[in-house]
């Protein structure tokens, strides 16, 4: 629990630092019928192809054994913690977060219901791919959720009910989502509100909620270090791969970074 604590101490000043970054204006993102008809059917399809891989998933003959787990995640293996994993949970709620910052900046003049639009369709761009590649990653069975190497108590008696998604622990897509919603909840409420204080708070809070969000599903024995932080780097990167294609700029070439990812962008 103290690793938990210290882990969960440094992401949040992390954050803290990084949310002091702030837009010199305000950037505005724009639909293009002959991009985005392709990314939205690509989205549905990845997401349709691991949603039946997904459920095509079978019990393996032989599971991966505790000892050829990575260092850093054998530690965890066999932990299990009930109020954990219900907590993570319910913090599931906070997805619809970005949509309640754009309804809020449409109805009090801040945005349009065009940026609306334009942020939902980029939003569930984003959903569609980064839970895509989840689905299609856990399916192949890389390695089982810790609380399947519990030995007694109610890790072992969830691992004896379990269904064949629990070998299938890598990578984590609660991580995947959480911080695809932060990155949205950030952008969309620093495109709305350009001129705002409380960016930096903003920007924390969404980050540090995901951050939440990833170490309960570690606390829960639900998943390993490994698969929450290529969860956060996937739904993260995604998400602002999505904002950047959309952002409407006069340069032809830019450079850009979020938080774990960086990449360079070029219009011909």
């Amino acid at each position: 629990m103290r690793f938990f604590k210290r882990s969960l101490i440094v992401a949040i000043l992390f954050l803290a630092g990084f949310a002091q970054a702030s837009e010199a204006e305000r950037p505005t993102y724009k639909l293009n019928l002959e991009n985005d008809f392709p990314v939205t059917l690509a989205a549905g399809g990845m997401f349709g192809i691991g949603m039946f891989l997904y459920s095509r998933m079978d019990s393996p003959d032989n599971p991966k054994d505790k000892g050829d787990l990575l260092p850093w995640d054998k530690p965890l293996a066999g932990r299990y913690n009930e109020n954990a994993d219900k907590a993570s949970d319910i913090g599931s709620i906070f997805a619809v977060a970005p949509l309640v910052v754009g309804g809020i900046a449409w109805h009090d003049g801040s945005s349009s219901r065009k940026e609306f639009g334009t942020f939902t369709l980029m939003f569930f761009q984003a959903i569609g791919i980064g839970n895509g590649i989840n689905l299609a990653m856990r399916s192949l069975e890389i390695w089982p959720r810790p609380y399947m190497y519990a030995e007694d108590g109610a890790g072992r008696e969830k691992a004896e009910k379990a269904n064949a998604e629990a070998y299938g622990s890598f990578f984590s897509g609660h991580a995947t989502a959480a911080f695809t919603v932060a990155t949205f909840t950030d952008q969309w409420f620093r495109t709305a509100y350009p001129n705002s204080p409380y960016k930096g708070i903003m920007r924390a809070s969404a980050y540090s909620l995901a951050t939440l969000e990833s170490v309960l599903r570690i606390a829960a024995g639900k998943h390993y270090i490994t698969d929450v932080v290529v969860g956060a780097l996937v739904g993260t990167g995604v998400s602002i791969g999505i904002l950047e294609m959309h952002r409407d700029r006069n340069e032809n070439f830019s450079v850009w970074a979020g938080p774990g990812v960086a990449g360079i962008t070029l219009r011909i």
